[in-house]
């Protein structure tokens, strides 16, 4: 999920003349235009940005050049730092999968056997918010937009306290594998199936934009080739998540957030004082204003951050993972706020590379700086305004926060496709190992699937914010119905999928360039869509879903459906309950209301123990222990 939604707010932001707007395109934009940089352009500026660097400036190159570009050796210490970091997180990588490498263990490998104690998990879940975009977005938001417009910090910390309080520990208590499985509990393997396709589709474009900013930063930083940083970096994040799944990322993720923390503390004293950096140039526009015909906007993006940010398998991986359901909550509201004290260095230093006298520096793009340059914010700031030794403990900062991001990625849909894909659709008898080698084999295949289009396809990023949007348009109503509404059924959540994805297409897209053919009030031919169009989409597909779900319901109980209506064969599914006694709509909803959440933490803790011993006694299929697990409970409570 990782700092997905940053990507989104920028995304969202409003433009008067479209110049806002332009900021969302960042790092990944500047190098998908251009395939990579220039001929004679090594550093990747565009030669045609308005503004030209004064005559008199001691750091002009005046060298003639036919293509009016600057030129630049490789920086071989910095080259040097970033091979020694990748070095060290993949020795990490392969140290902390150890354990999960020879095993044969399909949940030693999706959920690192649930044994993430507390501080680890504090930590993966804090690393998998503060990627790469997170730390460049919001030094890059409050330093074009101001800080009432850098709202992914604080939409983050509240959606993680609302997942945390009320989403993980139920998920964590019923000892699903994947936040899908409530899906195909309820929808049945097939509507479930479809549900996978966003997260599936997110998570391949994530990691491709991950990796091409991360290229494109390092390939303007260092002037080293775009196309090998990329390819370095997935074979690195790919190597140590297919050696040892979760227990890997995991603990990767606690040291590249150590290296953000440490990288960032260091680097933003040095940033404010220096000599080039004057305070008193900022004028009041830094806290940014959010106008009337803003307000709608700024509330759908309020609302993207904070809900959108829930359902995604690479924050319940990390959930599911958690001994108990008391460290999965402590662990999320924890990370929270641990998220909103990692954005206050980048929004430091974006502020310092606004105030910033850029002539006075030894940077060697056009100036005045364009809106696009601002992308490039934290990591100008970082190679410029600080000393050369913590310019480079910076470019190692910006590279675990991308790495954080891919290998999450890469696990997270390889997981969903081990499970409920192969596992559940395909081979339900599937052995352990079996599961375990077509987890490693989608690792393969989503890294690879995502370096290849980081490569070539010239508008990651627009797809990507599409995709992410379905997130919260169609997976949260979805999700938060299958957990909590009793009665949900497919035929329910076909609707809801099929009411919301459209109303969120029709709505347009420019960074796909997909015209809005529904224009709602407030629409503007600048800014585009006015209105919260995204929630509006959303509470569609939530209305639709729980009027549906109910009406099918007394439709086919009252016998105005036939049986043969049944398509998806839910009702006659889930009436041997109701032969038996027992209420309900669904397997689920009879599970979820026998669920032992209303029962204290100590039935909480009695879960776990739970599973711990049978996990002892499982013959090998990691789906009994599980389905064990979740029948001694129900035992116990009766």
């Amino acid at each position: 999920m990782s700092c997905r939604i940053m990507k989104q707010t920028l995304a969202a932001l409003p433009s008067r003349a479209s110049k806002r707007r332009k900021v969302c395109l960042v790092v990944l934009e500047r190098e998908t235009n251009s395939q990579g940089p220039k001929v004679g352009d090594s550093r990747g500026y565009s030669t045609g940005v308005r503004g030209v660097r004064q005559e008199n400036s001691p750091y002009l190159d005046k060298t003639p050049d036919t293509n009016n570009s600057v030129t630049m050796a490789v920086d071989i210490p910095g080259v040097i730092s970033v091979i020694v970091f990748y070095i060290a997180i993949l020795a990490v990588g392969i140290w902390a999968g150890r354990k999960s490498a020879k095993s044969t263990s399909a949940v030693e490998a999706f959920l690192a056997n649930r044994d993430m104690g507390l501080v680890v998990s504090l930590f993966t879940l804090t690393a998998t918010m503060v990627g790469g975009a997170f730390i460049n977005g919001t030094a890059e938001i409050i330093a074009t937009s101001g800080l009432l417009w850098t709202v992914a910090p604080v939409g983050y910390c509240i959606g993680m306290f609302i997942g945390g309080m009320v989403y993980a520990p139920k998920m964590r208590r019923a000892g699903y594998v994947t936040m899908f499985d409530p899906f195909q509990e309820v929808y049945g393997v097939r509507v479930g199936a479809l549900m996978c396709v966003p997260q599936f589709m997110g998570d391949v474009f994530w990691t491709a934009a991950v990796l091409s900013a991360l290229g494109s930063t390092i390939s303007i930083i260092m002037d080293v080739n775009n196309t090998l940083s990329i390819i370095i970096s997935a074979v690195i994040a790919i190597v140590y998540t297919f050696l040892g799944g979760l227990w890997s990322v995991a603990y990767t993720d606690v040291v590249q957030l150590i290296c953000i923390g440490v990288g960032l503390v260091i680097a933003c004293p040095f940033a404010v004082h220096s000599p080039a950096v004057d305070f008193s140039t900022l004028s009041s526009d830094w806290v940014g204003q959010v106008t009337s015909a803003d307000i709608g906007r700024y509330l759908d993006l309020f609302a993207l951050v904070g809900l959108g940010g829930i359902p995604w398998q690479t924050y319940f991986q990390r959930i599911l993972a958690c001994r108990n359901a008391r460290n999965a909550r402590l662990a999320s509201c924890v990370a929270a706020i641990m998220c909103l004290a990692f954005a206050i260095p980048p929004a430091i230093i974006g502020m310092a590379g606004k105030a910033a006298d850029w002539n006075s520096t030894a940077y060697p793009g056009p100036l005045p700086m364009s809106k696009d340059d601002y992308s490039l914010i934290l990591p100008l700031a970082l190679n410029y305004l600080c000393p050369r030794a913590v310019a480079i403990v910076g470019i190692g900062t910006l590279s675990a926060a991308v790495m954080s991001s891919a290998d999450s990625s890469i696990l997270a849909s390889a997981t969903v496709f081990s499970n409920n894909i192969y596992k559940n659709a395909i081979r339900p008898k599937a052995s352990d190992r079996e599961l375990v080698w077509v987890l490693r084999t989608g690792v393969v295949v989503v890294g690879v699937l995502g370096t290849l289009i980081a490569i070539s396809v010239r508008s990651i990023y627009g797809l990507y914010v599409m995709c992410s949007d379905l997130m919260y348009v169609v997976l949260f109503p979805q999700f938060t119905s299958v957990l909590f509404i009793k009665g949900t059924n497919p035929y329910g959540g076909l609707a809801g999928f099929f009411i919301s994805l459209p109303l969120r297409i029709l709505s347009g897209e420019p960074l796909v360039h997909m015209p809005a053919l529904i224009r709602y009030p407030f629409y503007d031919e600048e800014l585009g869509q006015g209105f919260p169009f995204r929630t509006i989409a959303m509470l569609s597909g939530f209305l639709a879903i729980v009027v549906l779900s109910r009406l099918t319901h007394v439709a086919y109980h009252r016998g105005w459906l036939s049986p043969r209506c049944d398509f998806l064969g839910f009702f006659s599914r889930t009436e041997s309950p109701k032969l038996h006694g027992m209420e309900g709509f669904g397997e689920n909803n009879d599970k979820t209301a026998a669920s032992p959440d209303t029962l204290g933490e100590e039935m909480g803790d009695l879960t776990e123990g739970i599973h711990d011993e049978v996990k002892v006694k499982s013959n090998g299929d990691h789906a009994e222990p599980l389905l064990t697990e979740k029948g001694a409970i129900h035992n116990k409570i009766a």
